[in-house]
């Protein structure tokens, strides 16, 4: 297998579609959560409906492009290019944390101001220590403590899923050493490690609705999107074009296993991502008139993901007690509620998510959660 590229730069196609799929994802939450879409969704009950069904399925989006990321950042050659994996590790905690543990200390301030105000399980309850510290660590689904905010699962698994495909690359380069392996046959390696994690999740552990707390459920969707950048920088036709075939195939073999809407979403995000990549459609020259108000959207998608259920509970707790009950308010309310979020979300952007991420920064955001959260429980 030869691969071809240069280093990860910015690539605005990806951006715009990470920016679609935040929206499904925010619109999903926005119609299942809180008072406002009981009475806006009598206007359009079809499109609720679906999102509060299948606007999650974006998710899987998300999945393959991580995984698409990682492998252009860990091993973009097919070969490992971290000098001290814990170090690389601890980077990518901190790059996850820095925004996740601000939008936290928030949702948990929010959450306190308007529990008299909200009824229902949406709001989450006033948190214990432990269970700020496993929020902190990425370990509360794990440990089996209820999220402070909606969505917080999808950092954890994104941590746990790096930390994994990190482990399997370094298990292909100690192999490769072993063996002694030229180069191209290490390269085989790796793609092959990753394949044979891919086919177990998709066969056996997607399977487990138990083990959705763990990478290995989501390794599935992570490990195509790994498969994809490789894939994607074949230099021989013939090569891309039977992996691609073979991509295709064990997506299709699984889903004939088993259904799953999640996995050929996944699946389909994959090939599609292949294919322009193969034809060096994600270089930004290549869409140079793509609408900058969606590339910008992904690019703040991450902060989006995080700070907008606050917002959401903020405008429900406000609309519901000073404005009359009635559809059109309702909706009102949530497009307000989305234009708050894309505002608050520029400001998590600008100043924590884009700056660098420093272990003095992680421990300062880490005691401003914990400070938050003892202070609403007192």
């Amino acid at each position: 297998m030869t691969l071809r590229g240069a280093a990860l730069g910015r690539m605005p196609l990806l951006d715009a579609v990470k920016g679609v799929a935040c929206a499904l994802i925010v619109g999903h939450h926005l119609a299942r959560y809180g008072p406002l879409q009981e009475g806006a969704s009598v206007l359009a009950p079809a499109l609720f409906d679906w999102l509060a069904e299948d606007g999650r399925l974006a998710v899987q989006v998300f999945l393959v492009l991580a995984g698409f990321l990682a492998a252009g950042s860990l091993a973009p050659d097919g070969v490992l290019r971290v000098d001290r994996p814990l170090a690389r590790v601890g980077q990518r905690y901190g790059r996850l944390v820095m925004p996740y543990l601000a939008a936290l200390s928030f949702s948990v301030l929010v959450a306190a101001l308007v529990r008299p105000w909200l009824d229902g399980d949406a709001v989450p309850a006033a948190p214990g220590l432990a269970q700020l510290l496993a929020h902190g660590l990425l370990l509360q689904d794990l440990l089996g403590f209820d999220a402070l905010s909606t969505g917080v699962w999808y950092v954890a698994i994104d941590f746990q899923l790096f930390v994994l495909a990190l482990a399997a690359i370094g298990l292909s380069e100690l192999l490769q050493r072993r063996w002694a392996l030229g180069r191209e046959r290490s390269r085989w390696l790796v793609a092959g490690l990753v394949l044979a994690l891919v086919v177990a999740s998709l066969a056996v552990f997607n399977r487990r609705q138990e083990l959705d707390v763990t990478a290995i459920y989501f390794f599935g969707s992570y490990g195509l999107g790994m498969l994809v950048f490789w894939i994607g920088r074949a230099t021989r036709d013939s090569t891309w074009r039977y992996a691609v075939l073979l991509l295709a195939l064990v997506g299709a073999a699984a889903l004939a296993l088993d259904w799953r809407s999640r996995i050929a979403i996944a699946l389909v995000t994959a090939l599609a991502v292949a294919v322009v990549q193969h034809r060096d459609g994600l270089a930004p020259a290549a869409w140079p008139r793509i609408g900058a108000p969606l590339v910008r959207l992904g690019r703040i998608s991450y902060s989006l993901f995080l700070i907008h259920f606050p917002v959401l509970l903020l405008v429900s707790a406000a609309m519901s007690h000073l404005l009359p009950d009635t559809p059109w308010i309702d909706l009102m309310g949530l497009l307000v509620t989305f234009a708050l979020s894309i505002a608050a979300a520029t400001l998590l952007y600008r100043w924590v998510e884009s700056r660098p991420a420093t272990w003095r920064a992680v421990l300062g955001l880490f005691a401003a959660l914990l400070a938050c959260g003892l202070l609403v429980s007192a």
